[in-house]
């Protein structure tokens, strides 16, 4: 999960998580069935095992929109 609290949207935000792999976006605040402007990842993304970030040992970068939050769930490694 990952919150923006700023009306800007973040490109690029590296995000830790535990696990390399894909992981799909299950809810996004800012998505067009919420009245929100449609800007997210597309509905996944993807973690690479070599960089660790947030005292976790992978990560990736995600968009987070604005004003909103996304929240993600493992579904695999590649």
């Amino acid at each position: 999960m990952a919150c923006n609290m700023t009306p800007v949207v973040r490109h690029g935000y590296r995000l830790g998580v535990p696990r390399p792999g894909v992981w799909r976006e299950i809810l996004n605040s800012d998505a067009g069935t919420y009245g929100g402007s449609n800007v997210g990842n597309n509905g996944q993304a993807y973690a690479d095992g070599g960089r660790p970030w947030h005292g976790q040992p992978c990560s990736m970068d995600v968009t987070l929109p604005p004003l909103g939050v996304v929240f993600f769930r493992w579904v695999g490694g590649r």
